[in-house]
């Protein structure tokens, strides 16, 4: 039990001999920490017992304090600590911080019990074992640790984010949180958001999103079913990586105009491949290349291993050199021909085939980052001071604020809206009658990112700059929120993409 301490009794240790103050009804000895200060001695001398909650939250972020819980020496007598400190699985209090079905007053036709179960027990999974080694690697630069792959893998993490499917049954899935056999869509979309939370997003990437678009090429397409099934078993174990590689530096969402060629044989059992990829998600440190060549007649898609003739180096782009985007180089790779993918020259249908369930994750991942920071906005509002009063008290603000807020609310209906029709729709009618809406989505929430990021760095100022302290993650959400605005098809693209599906459908009407 700490000790507890009158408010006369911390103001006498004000020398420095003795140096205490109060945050929060806590009582914090600094004597012996004063020089080491990393804002200089003299800010914690001017509040030399003092209460100092005002003038800490007006300059740090509430996680400072678990990282020098050893000065905390007891409390106020009479007193409890008043400001929220989350632990592991807990949803957050503030406004709009979590999406309305999570909010104990609103109700949603969408989400079931096995939906929260899933969502309680990954964000307990996030909060524990994810953003620790998220927040490091993505400091760092290093690749995701095999332990904690292996963990993810163990625990069904890796399956399910590949979405709905016979690849998910009898697996054991967050231990029990939902079986593999109701997995659907909604499950989908709790696994994307709640995935992202750490805000980390080079890291982000680098958690293994290359398998994410790679893999289902490999198990819709490939048709020896013993060797399919023996790179699922090493891709889904965490024992092998995957990653897509389409975009070159001739040919990004123009993907009729890749130069990467493969030429067969003249006995016709293999492919020699020659060419580069450029910006691939995790190409630094995986072993399977999903790769879009040019054959005789077309386009065709050949898992290549990483072997003889196959280089990669990493490319430093906005985020983390964690996420191991590679610049990829075939120099006469020889490829067996039973490493094709669906049809020779038909490659097209194989690539075009995860485009929707790539976009939607992504549209689901930014409108969750969005809401983060919502929070991180409204949190900072109250607790500035500037000119005599809290931030949240600027009209301004308030102005900022709320176009935020209806940015986040109408994009993630909009989402849900999609996904339950993705829900009630075989892939054939998904294909059909999806892809514009998904990609209209996919723009409008980059679109609505655009204008976050914009108002959030306003109302950070300088902090919303700054890579460490208050603003770390309004600066990271600002430096990287571009990503989803170019990769898995660009906002133009998309959205040419969304009215000429709906052209398509466009009766003989007239105004």
């Amino acid at each position: 039990m700490s000790k507890t301490f009158t408010r006369d009794e911390v103001a006498k240790h004000n020398t420095e001999d003795s140096l205490w103050f109060v945050i929060d009804s806590k009582v914090y000895d600094v004597t012996d920490f004063v020089d080491a200060h990393p804002g200089g001695e003299a800010v914690l001398r001017q509040v030399a017992g003092q209460d100092a909650t005002v003038a800490f939250y007006n300059l740090h972020r509430h996680e400072v304090l678990s990282k020098y819980e050893d000065l905390f020496i007891g409390t106020l007598e009479g007193e409890k600590p008043q400001v929220v400190t989350p632990k592991p699985g807990d949803l957050s209090t503030v406004p709009y911080a979590e999406p309305l079905w999570l909010s104990p007053v609103y109700k949603s036709p969408y989400y079931n019990e096995s939906h929260r179960r899933l969502q309680k027990a990954m964000r307990i999974f996030t909060d524990t074992y994810i953003t620790p080694e998220a927040q490091a690697r993505e400091a760092d630069g290093k690749r995701i640790s095999q332990e904690l792959v292996d963990r993810m893998s163990e625990k069904g993490l890796l399956h399910m984010r590949l979405g709905p499917g016979k690849h998910l049954h009898g697996v054991n899935l967050l231990d029990g949180a939902v079986k593999g056999e109701e997995f659907d869509y909604f499950h989908d979309l709790i696994m994307s958001q709640e995935g992202v939370r750490p805000n980390a997003r080079g890291f982000q990437d680098g958690q293994l999103a290359g398998m994410v678009i790679g893999l289902p090429c490999v198990m819709n397409y490939m048709k020896d079913q013993k060797r399919k099934k023996a790179i699922m078993d090493e891709v889904f174990s965490g024992k092998k990586y995957m990653c897509l590689a389409i975009t070159e530096a001739f040919a990004g969402s123009d993907v009729a105009g890749l130069r990467t060629t493969a030429t067969k044989t003249p006995d016709g059992k293999h492919y020699i491949v020659n060419g580069t990829k450029k910006w691939i998600t995790n190409g630094v440190f995986c072993d399977y290349f999903i790769t879009g060549v040019k054959t005789d007649k077309g386009l065709s898609v050949l898992i290549i291993e990483r072997g003889e003739g196959v280089e990669t180096k990493s490319i430093k782009t906005s985020y983390s050199t964690a996420a191991g985007t590679a610049y990829i180089t075939f120099d006469n790779v020889k490829v067996p021909v039973e490493n094709l993918l669906g049809e020779e020259n038909k490659g097209i249908y194989v690539i075009l085939a995860n485009f929707n369930h790539e976009r939607w994750t992504m549209a689901c991942a930014t409108i969750r980052q969005c809401r983060t920071i919502v929070e991180e906005c409204l949190k900072w509002s109250h607790q500035r001071l500037v000119f005599g009063k809290r931030l949240i008290e600027q009209p301004v603000i308030r102005q900022k604020l709320a176009k935020m807020i209806a940015l986040v609310e109408a994009n993630q209906s909009w989402l849900e809206t999609i996904t339950y029709q993705m829900n009630q729709m075989p892939y054939k009618q998904q294909s059909q009658y999806l892809g514009g809406p998904i990609g209209l989505l996919k723009m409008s929430i980059t679109r609505a990112a655009h204008e976050i990021a914009d108002e959030a760095v306003q109302i950070f100022g300088g902090r919303g700059l700054t890579q460490s302290g208050m603003g770390r993650v309004v600066e990271m959400f600002n430096r990287t929120y571009k990503f989803d605005a170019i990769l898995g098809g660009s906002e133009e693209v998309l959205a040419d993409l969304g009215v000429r599906q709906a052209m398509r459908q466009m009766p003989n009407a007239k105004l």
